[in-house]
């Protein structure tokens, strides 16, 4: 079965039935036939094959990229702009996608990238809180609820065709952290490396933007 197959049906799959903590709601953008429509066309176009890829840690989906979308990091404008995709979702950018697509075309654009690299999140589905994006490790008793949905997830993440080697973390703090007392426990990748978040850099560190595309990509690569 091609990878892309195996990642439709983990998306179209995807649901927690934990009780989450009052006020935190799900955010699952794969129930949204455009959306999936759109995820039919991405993955099938980058990931119609059986290559064994890499796997980049995002945190969770946020509202104006795979919230929307249904692709990590890839917000409606670059969803069309880099990766040729037509789509009828409201063209609003988000930093973290901005950065991205600026590091994928520096490693040689989507068709390249996208063959050696899987970009996930430690969990592929988000949550929203007062209407605002809400992260999986902003509450200790959401955390503890999501634990056995994400590391169910992951381990279904890495199934799709994961060299478990190495995989990258989007996130040098929280999300990093978490990522390695799940590994220290389970055993699911030989090293884990940090990476500075997109948004952090894009929001905080904008000046040395070149500076962190080269240093990422360099990382990314050996």
């Amino acid at each position: 079965m091609p990878v892309s197959q195996k990642i439709l049906q983990f998306y179209n799959e995807l649901k927690i039935i934990e009780q989450l903590p009052v006020g935190v709601e799900v955010l699952n953008p794969y129930l949204n036939e455009e959306t999936f429509n759109i995820c039919e066309q991405f993955y099938g176009k980058y990931y119609s094959d059986q290559t064994k890829r890499r796997i980049i840690f995002g945190i969770n989906p946020g509202r104006f990229g795979a919230g929307i979308t249904g692709v990590p990091f890839t917000d409606p404008v670059q969803l069309e702009k880099s990766c040729g995709i037509r789509n009828n979702f409201e063209k609003k950018a988000e930093l973290s996608s901005e950065f991205v697509y600026l590091l994928i075309n520096q490693m040689g654009g989507p068709e390249h990238f996208y063959k050696h690299y899987f970009i996930g999140s430690v969990s592929p589905l988000g949550f929203v809180k007062d209407g605002k994006n809400y992260n999986y490790y902003d509450d200790l008793k959401l955390q503890k609820q999501l634990k056995s949905f994400i590391l169910k997830s992951m381990i279904q993440q890495i199934s799709l065709g994961i060299d478990t080697k190495k995989c990258f973390c989007l996130g040098q703090g929280k999300n990093f952290d978490y990522l390695m007392m799940l590994n220290s426990k389970h055993k699911l990748f030989d090293e884990i490396i940090p990476l500075p978040h997109p948004r952090w850099i894009m929001q905080y560190r904008r000046k040395q933007l070149d500076n962190f595309l080269h240093d990422i990509s360099r990382q990314l690569s050996t």
